[in-house]
């Protein structure tokens, strides 16, 4: 059974939801389908120490501040989650969970969108997938002949699930340092950082606040044909947040340079050295979650589609939303989302309309 709608937004995590919010403001008929079976989207399945870079005023979606946390200056993934799903059913946006969206497809005037579910028709479409569900392994010599237990990211969770262990934790952002420091200020696990470049920690002063400024900044004086001002990565690569802070004061968070390759039981350097591990951990990053846009045919270099704003160069009806910089600034943050958000109703609301 095919269903009709104006639009339909891919995923009901926090750019899902920040889209819903404006699309209802411009009244506009639409659906939301989100392949999580409940509310919150990637941040339900975050490790269990994580915190934000910035305190709940500065952590929210449009039309709705995040209470405080209380006795937490900077809230929890699952205070976020909380949030999350109250914001959905405060503005009683139509989320659809427990739904997949397989293929985005062109059909004459509408766009087809094939789901699990079944299939909708819709005049406009905004992908708000993120990038969590498509976790990227880098391809090092050996990974295949570490006989010990290997994970992204994405499947850590606790330092308990690694007592006693020794643990290779490979990355030099903000996720690497985090687990490291979660691993090392445990004290039950023999942590090894390794980064591909020294670390650069930011001022201990700067949380997400600062980082939202500084990347709309930049935004501008590129939007205004003014020199490239770095944005965040001119700052460093690592927020300093408390437990980062802390393992790194204490000396337990001194990196080392990348390994050469895995062996069966650890990891060698060029030197010849050699340290052994149980595990090893990759928060190696992501990338874009767009294999449901295949059948347009839009990808460009590097694997992004071309934009112009949140726009798709290739198809007009198609809006990107959260996937970072290149989608607006800061757009896969809680606090970012909500201006592309605004801008992408407003071009579909155009579009509709002429």
């Amino acid at each position: 059974m095919t269903q009709y709608t104006d639009v339909v937004v891919v995923g009901g995590g926090q750019a899902g939801l920040a889209a819903g919010y404006h699309l209802r403001r411009r009244g506009l008929d639409f659906q939301v389908l989100d392949a999580d079976p409940a509310p919150g989207g990637s941040w339900q399945h975050m490790w269990d120490s994580l915190h934000l870079f910035s305190p709940a005023a500065y952590s929210s979606l449009p039309g709705r501040l995040m209470p405080a946390q209380a006795g937490e200056t900077y809230p929890d993934a699952g205070h976020v989650v909380d949030y999350l799903t109250d914001y959905e059913k405060r503005y009683d946006l139509p989320v659809q969970h427990g739904t997949r969206v397989n293929a985005v497809r062109r059909d004459g005037e509408r766009l087809l969108v094939e789901a699990d579910t079944g299939t909708w028709q819709a005049r406009a479409v905004i992908s708000a997938t993120g990038s969590w569900s498509r976790p990227f392994l880098p391809a090092v010599p050996g990974r295949g002949a570490f006989a010990g237990r290997q994970l992204h990211t994405v499947n850590y969770r606790r330092p308990a699930d690694f007592a006693g262990g020794r643990v290779i934790v490979v990355g030099g952002g903000n996720s690497g340092a985090q687990i490291a420091a979660d691993l090392a200020l445990d004290g039950r696990v023999e942590v090894t950082w390794v980064t591909q470049r020294p670390p650069r920690f930011l001022p201990d002063d700067i949380d997400g606040r600062v980082l939202f400024d500084v990347a709309s900044a930049r935004r501008r004086a590129l939007d205004a044909g003014r020199s490239d001002t770095g944005g965040v990565a001119s700052l460093g690569d690592i927020v300093a947040v408390p437990p980062v802070r802390a393992a790194r004061d204490a000396g337990l968070l001194t990196a080392k340079p990348m390994f050469s390759r895995l062996t069966a039981d650890g990891a060698r350097w060029t030197d010849g050295s050699h340290t052994g591990a149980d595990g090893v951990i990759w928060c190696t990053g992501f990338r874009p979650a767009l294999a449901h846009l295949a059948p347009l045919n839009l990808r460009g270099p590097r694997g992004h589609i071309p934009t112009d704003g949140t726009r798709a160069l290739g198809e007009p009806r198609l809006h990107l939303l959260g996937y970072g910089d290149w989608t607006g600034p800061a757009s896969a943050t809680l606090i970012g989302v909500g201006r592309p958000a605004r801008d992408a109703a407003r071009d579909i609301a155009q579009l509709l309309s002429g």
